[in-house]
């Protein structure tokens, strides 16, 4: 049975491995550079970062190495591209920070990192939260919901570690 398992384990990395590569190449040779909108440009080269990391999780600690790198440079491109070009409301300039805290935290172990990019992103949502249209509103706040909710789940393992350490 743990043979059959294992067996099932690596077709399903091989699969998602060649997903992942596939779905990278189409956006380096295709959709990236064609995109043309600031909102566009920023969801893409956040899903770039999302599937290297998708990789990282995947891959073995030998292997993670090229897909941590590559993940953290297409999410500060993302992150630099719409820190200049969409508001701090957006729900993809809010997806992106949800999303690369979590690769802060759980891909690159730092959830100091971690907690001061999603702390940031949902407090100058909060600041700008009057100016949202209705169209985005609900989008936004969920967002800013699940940041908030990490947020409250990682400080709470980082209290409880410093607890333990202090014993």
């Amino acid at each position: 049975m743990a043979e059959a398992a294992d067996k099932y384990s690596v077709l399903i990395l091989s699969e998602l491995d060649t997903v992942c590569k596939e779905m990278i190449g189409l956006l380096d040779n295709h959709l990236i550079p064609k995109s043309t909108l600031d909102d566009a440009s920023v969801f893409l080269m956040k899903m770039k970062g999302d599937y290297y990391r998708y990789l990282a999780e995947c891959y073995s600690i030998e292997r993670k190495g090229e897909p941590v790198k590559m993940s953290l440079e297409a999410y500060e491109k993302a992150k630099k591209r719409s820190d200049e070009t969409l508001c701090k409301t957006h729900p993809i300039r809010l997806g992106l920070a949800l999303n690369f805290s979590v690769f802060y935290f759980e891909i690159a172990q730092k959830p100091e990192e971690a907690c001061t990019l999603a702390r940031q992103a949902f407090d100058d949502a909060i600041s700008d939260l009057d100016q949202l249209g209705e169209d985005s509103y609900k989008d936004s706040t969920l967002i800013m919901q699940l940041l908030r909710d990490n947020l409250t789940l990682w400080t709470s393992e980082q209290g409880g570690e410093n607890e333990e350490q202090d014993d």
